[in-house]
């Protein structure tokens, strides 16, 4: 049998901390900033943990 390969655009959207709980960016922070109050950009510029529903499939891509 193969080994898994891991998804490479899941290997660039997602870190483990060291606690082993998946990491991800927020969204909202590319494009029509002027709008935004740099306190919602400020919080938006920090790592959100992934969604226990969505955590599977990302341990899945990583091959975790």
């Amino acid at each position: 049998m193969p080994k898994m390969k891991t998804d490479k655009g899941a290997k660039a959207r997602f870190k483990v901390s060291g606690s082993g709980k998946l990491r991800r960016r927020q969204a909202f922070i590319s494009h029509l900033l002027e709008k935004k109050p740099s306190k919602r950009m400020r919080r938006l510029h920090s790592m959100a943990e992934v969604s226990s529903g969505d955590a599977r499939r990302v341990r899945k891509m990583l091959g975790i």
